[in-house]
Parts: structure tokens; sequence; C-alpha cells
């Protein structure tokens, strides 16, 4: 087999056959709600292998743009309308291919933030000769937003009526941005802290858009020392897509 890979991909060799044919695969990893995941979010790590048996037949990275925004969010089209353009970031593989196999494509990221990374798995049979690359290709849509807790720091010291500033950043998980009355409507998405220290649930907070695009903050009271545990989610109401990261810090006095 031999792998053809668009970008810097890995590509894994096995032993040619004389009924194989070549097939093309053409994968694509869309954010859920919003645009393609490629070079500006590190890549999607994509994985093709033979379902039925494991054998990994090629892996690499998705590559190119998020895609056209107008294409993307049916500004003038049905949800039945192709979606990538040529820009659009993908992974592109030929399998040689000696009889129809039930392939698993698995992508995994973004890579570029790890704390925000999961993985999506499809599976469909693939005829020898008969790529999947019209359209748009094989889609994986990835769920989530991508949360980045910025503050606090790993250590405060307490001196009284103290409060620590709690600032996330989070983007969709194409990296595309998020404001008020924007494309992606910072007002309607609900940003929240969940508080716990030693270990036991004190506090839940909701984070506001703190006048930069992407960045949410919350002033967090603390009154007592302890080990403060904080994760930071945002939620889409209208379909629940979701994301969450979080972070420890001590509290001394």
């Amino acid at each position: 087999m031999r792998a053809y890979v668009i970008g810097a991909v890995a590509g894994l060799f096995l032993a040619p056959s004389a009924w194989a044919e070549p097939t093309d695969i053409t994968v694509r990893v869309l954010s859920k709600d919003a645009k393609f995941i490629g070079t500006s979010m590190g890549g999607m790590r994509v994985t093709v292998r033979d379902a039925q048996t494991g054998e990994i037949l090629a892996k690499g990275l998705t590559r190119g743009g998020t895609g056209d925004t107008k294409r993307l969010m049916h500004l003038s089209a049905g949800r039945r309308a192709q979606l990538s353009d040529p820009s659009a970031a993908k992974f592109e593989t030929t399998l040689d291919l000696d009889a129809p196999r039930l392939i698993e494509v698995e992508a995994y990221g973004p890579m570029a933030q790890q704390q925000a990374a999961h993985r999506v798995v499809s599976s469909q049979w693939v005829i020898p000769g008969k790529g999947v690359t019209g359209g748009d290709g094989w889609v994986l849509e990835l769920p989530g937003f991508a949360v980045d807790v910025l503050a606090p720091p790993a250590h405060v010291k307490l001196s009284g009526a103290d409060k620590v500033d709690l600032r996330a950043n989070v983007v969709m998980m194409c990296g595309c941005p998020i404001e008020p009355g924007g494309l992606w409507d910072a007002n309607k998405f609900e940003v929240e802290a969940v508080v716990s220290r030693d270990g036991k649930k004190i506090t839940r907070l909701p984070l506001r858009y703190a006048g930069e695009t992407s960045q949410f903050a919350a002033s967090l009271p603390i009154d007592a020392p302890g080990t403060y545990d904080v994760l930071v989610y945002a939620h889409d109401p209208s379909n629940g897509n979701t994301g969450a990261d979080r972070t420890t810090f001590v509290a001394k006095k």
C-alpha cells in the first residue's frame, strides 16, 4: 500500500497486491455549528484503519483553512448544500484496496489546544476504486468549545477580604471567535465556573464577556485558605454543544 498525504503527513506502506486499486479518501473535520478545523488550530490527527482487523492504513493531519463562512453558516444555502470549498482543511490519502473494506476514520484534536482535544470516530464501507472524495468527502463533526483557563495563577496569598480574578479564552473548535452580536454570539452562550475547595464544591459563578474577543471573566471571593479546583465550561443551550477546561490554585495566608 502506498499513502499520499497532503501537508506534513506520515504514510504507512504495506505490501502491494496485484489486484489492488487506488482508492482516494478525503477527510474533513467540522467544528460543531462552526467551520473546518485546520492549520490555525494545529490540525486534527487523522487515523484510517480497517474497522474489522484494526490494521492502520494511513495517518496524518488535516491541513488548510477554516473554509468559506457564508457557505458553512448557511447564509445563502440550505443545510444540504456542499459545505467545503478548495480552502477547507482536509487530510487526503490514496489506499490500494484489493477488496471491499469496512474503513474506520478517527480524528483527534485540535492539536494546538490539547486541553480541549478529544476524538470522533466514523466508519463506512469503501469499495476498491470507488473513492470517498465527492462533495465534502468524509466529514466528521467534532463537538465542543476550546476553553482555555488563563487565570488565576497557581498560588494566591490571602490578606483579608480577597478576590481572585478568573479569566478564560473561549473559541469554537475551529478557532472561530466569540463576541456579542457576532456570528458566534457571546450573549447566547453560558460560560460558568464550578469551584471546589479541598474537594468540596463551594460555588458556581458565571463568567461574563470581558470586552475582548473570546475573553470571559469573573471575580471569585476567597474567604479561606485551601486548594481550589476551578472548572470553567462553555455551553450552547440551543444545541447542547459544550466544552470545558480546569485549573487548580492554592490560597495561603
